[in-house]
């Protein structure tokens, strides 16, 4: 059985912000982006479990996959459903965002 993908607004947010700036400098590479992320959640639909557990989070059931070589598509797998957490580069404090979500 596939698995629904769902976005947070978190996430979707972090997307939006990563393709707005690199479209400042390249319109077709934040393009691209969009569409390596939306393929990366969608193919979690069938192999949820296939990214690494993320270890800020300190819980199992949260996952993540890498879109390129500087982002990371951060996801909780729950019963039939996968729901993306957080879209963030590589370079930010993943500790710090938890944080600040939280509040």
């Amino acid at each position: 059985m596939a698995y629904e993908i769902r976005w947070a607004e978190s996430a979707i947010a972090g997307l939006a912000e990563a393709v707005e700036y690199i479209a400042r400098d390249s319109p077709s590479y934040a393009a691209s982006l969009a569409v390596r992320a939306e393929r990366a959640a969608s193919s979690l639909s069938e192999l949820p479990h296939r990214g690494r557990l993320v270890r800020e989070y300190h819980d199992p059931a949260v996952r993540e996959i890498f879109v390129g070589k500087s982002y990371r598509l951060i996801y909780r797998v729950e019963t039939y459903v996968v729901s993306i957490i957080a879209f963030i580069h590589t370079a930010r404090d993943l500790a710090k965002f938890i944080v600040d979500s939280s509040q």
